[in-house]
């Protein structure tokens, strides 16, 4: 199978070697076009424009930072729309507007291109390891030729409903982890305050009823105050602020997720957006009075 994949960055550039593993033809995008240069050296062939490399691809991926790029991917002057044929797929993994997806989806659907929405979660260690939870939107039919792509960079896939749908289940997704941070910042800084041994506590609790991927794998990251990238928090900012919107229209109150909403542009008005998401644990750290070594 063919596949163009457009968008080179933490993520996609893995889940694109991870589909080039796994015996597919792939041809690559992207706007900086020196990140090209890894997938190219893995064997994947390269084009000049979304455009070019929607033309000679079967399917079609997308995997970009926001709504307004999609778009641009999809339908600038050098977009998707333009060089896709007739009966080819395009998947996009990005994690964008639900309205924006559907709107995208018919436009396509005049040109005789099919669209499946398949945000995914996992952070960059899943986008490595093919490991990924993949939540699917879109038409059955359209899902199962998918299937063989999406399984070659996840583990978990789940078609949720109609297209739009797999944005709604990401929005839903990026809530309860900001609830889950938030939740874990808070309870690493009580046992800090109260002098325990924060190893020996994070392993009490993980086997329980607050055991989580995010007390595992960002826990201790919050107690010893460094953050190695993951998740960026500007992106779960961005997928954040798609969560509320959508509740908005909804008619639902969100009530963790705005107050996260606020934590985390503070965090990134000073300069810490490009650190993973457990960066949180700054402003619960300070709020409690606990500074580091190399900040005191």
């Amino acid at each position: 199978m063919k596949v163009a994949f457009i968008g080179m960055g933490t993520m996609g550039a893995p889940m694109a070697l991870n589909i080039l593993k796994a015996g597919h033809e792939v041809v690559v995008y992207n706007r900086t076009r020196e990140k090209e240069l890894p997938l190219v050296d893995a064997g994947a062939m390269r084009a000049g424009t979304p455009r070019e490399a929607a033309a000679v691809a079967g399917i079609i991926i997308t995997c970009v930072s926001d709504t307004p790029d999609v778009e641009d991917v999809v339908l600038g002057d050098e977009g998707i729309i333009h060089g896709a044929t007739a009966g080819s797929l395009m998947i996009d993994m990005s994690t964008i507007s639900p309205a924006a997806t559907r709107q995208m989806a018919a436009k396509l659907a005049d040109k005789k291109v099919r669209m499946i929405d398949a945000p995914v979660s996992g952070g960059s260690e899943g986008a490595q390891n093919a490991t990924l939870a993949i939540m699917v939107g879109g038409e059955s039919e359209d899902v199962q030729h998918a299937m063989p792509v999406l399984e070659a960079m996840g583990k978990t896939i789940t078609h949720v409903g109609r297209i739009g749908s797999g944005q709604i289940t990401k929005a839903i997704n990026q809530v309860i982890l900001a609830g889950t941070f938030m939740g874990v910042a808070e309870g690493m800084v009580l046992g800090m305050k109260a002098g325990l041994d924060m190893q020996k506590v994070a392993e009490a609790i993980s086997g329980g009823a607050a055991g989580s991927w995010v007390l595992s794998n960002r826990a201790m990251n919050m107690v010893n105050n460094t953050y190695p990238l993951g998740f960026r928090t500007k992106l779960h900012h961005k997928d954040l602020r798609i969560a509320l919107e959508a509740a908005r229209e909804m008619g639902a109150t969100l009530p963790a997720s705005a107050l996260m909403d606020q934590i985390e542009n503070g965090i990134i008005g000073r300069g810490y957006g490009d650190e993973d998401m457990s960066a949180i644990a700054r402003v619960i750290r300070e709020l409690a009075g606990i500074v580091s070594p190399v900040e005191s």
